[in-house]
C-alpha cells in the first residue's frame, strides 16, 4: 500500500498523527475533502492496513506512574523455554506496557513503569526475575521523553 499513498493520504495520516479523535467532518476540513470523501479515505486506510488503529496517549506521572524503566533481557536458557512462553508469561505483568523481541545483546527489550524506585524494584524482583528462563537483565531509566511523529 505504501506506494499507493498519494499526497492527501498522506496529510490525511499527518492530521490523525496529531490528533486521532477527529471526526471525518473536521478532517476533511484540515486537508481540503468534503466529510464523505474523508470518511472513503480513512476507511481504505483501515482496510489495507496503513491505519492499525488509535491509541490513548496516558500521562503516567498524572496517574501516579513516576517511574519508566527499559529492561534488556537475556534469557539463560532457550532450550528450556520457548519465546511463545516467556512473551506470554511477561506480558502478563500489568507493569510491563511494551515487551519488543530484538537482535543483539539482549533478546528482549521491556518497557517497564512504576509508581517509584522501590516499587520497581518489588517488580523486577518479585514478577520479572522469578519468570522461568530470564538470565542477565539491564535496567535503563527513563530520565525525559520527546515525542516525534514518524516518517510520512
Amino acid at each position: 500500500m505504501t506506494a499507493l499513498l498519494d499526497d492527501t493520504d498522506r496529510a490525511i495520516l499527518r492530521a490523525l498523527v496529531r490528533d486521532a479523535t477527529l471526526s471525518s467532518a473536521a478532517l476533511g476540513a484540515a486537508v481540503g475533502l468534503s466529510q464523505p470523501v474523508a470518511w472513503r479515505r480513512v476507511r481504505r486506510l483501515e482496510e489495507a492496513g496503513v491505519l492499525a488503529g488509535r491509541r490513548l496517549d496516558l500521562d503516567l506521572a498524572a496517574l501516579g506512574f513516576g517511574v519508566t524503566v527499559f529492561l534488556g533481557v537475556k534469557l539463560a536458557a532457550r532450550g528450556r523455554l520457548s519465546l511463545g512462553d516467556f512473551e506470554r508469561a511477561i506480558t502478563a505483568i500489568p507493569e510491563v506496557q511494551t515487551v519488543e523481541h530484538v537482535l543483539g545483546l539482549y533478546d528482549y527489550r521491556l518497557r517497564v513503569v512504576a509508581r517509584d524506585l522501590a516499587d520497581f524494584e518489588r517488580v523486577l524482583r518479585r514478577r520479572i526475575l522469578t519468570l522461568p528462563g530470564v538470565g542477565n537483565v539491564e535496567a535503563n531509566v527513563l530520565l525525559s521523553e520527546e515525542r516525534r511523529p514518524g516518517p510520512i
